[in-house]
């Protein structure tokens, strides 16, 4: 078994549940992608830059669906947060699954990866 299956097998409920949805909608919209097992969580690539992982964080009852370049995106989609005060990572947090638009996921994640693919590095702060 693949260390990024073994993570999402491990997760409690309701976390469990929405990684593997979130999941599957990032690698059925963006066939690209690249999933890789990088510092313990699941990341999801373009070429060799990261776009997007997966997390929960300490202390926290929600998924972080981070987005490496997000303080690009946050104009666009204002539901991403700063969460943590991170200089560039912005992320969905997301404590059930009804708590995810999936159609503005979608164009989300379009436009990360355009994003990403017209930057010169993925971590530029």
């Amino acid at each position: 078994m693949k260390p990024v299956d073994e993570y999402f097998i491990n997760q409690k409920e309701p976390f469990q549940s929405i990684m593997l949805y979130v999941r599957s909608v990032i690698l059925n919209t963006l066939p690209e992608v690249e999933e890789r097992y990088s510092y313990k969580i699941p990341f999801y690539n373009i070429g060799k830059k990261p776009m997007i992982y997966l997390n929960i964080l300490k202390g926290k009852n929600y998924v972080d669906v981070a987005f490496v370049q997000g303080i690009l995106l946050e104009n666009d989609f204002p539901i991403l947060k700063n969460d943590n005060k991170r200089k560039q990572v912005r992320s969905i947090q997301l404590k059930t699954l009804e708590d995810l638009d999936q159609e503005n996921f979608v164009q989300l994640l379009h436009k990360a990866s355009i994003v990403l693919n017209k930057s010169k590095k993925a971590w530029f702060i």
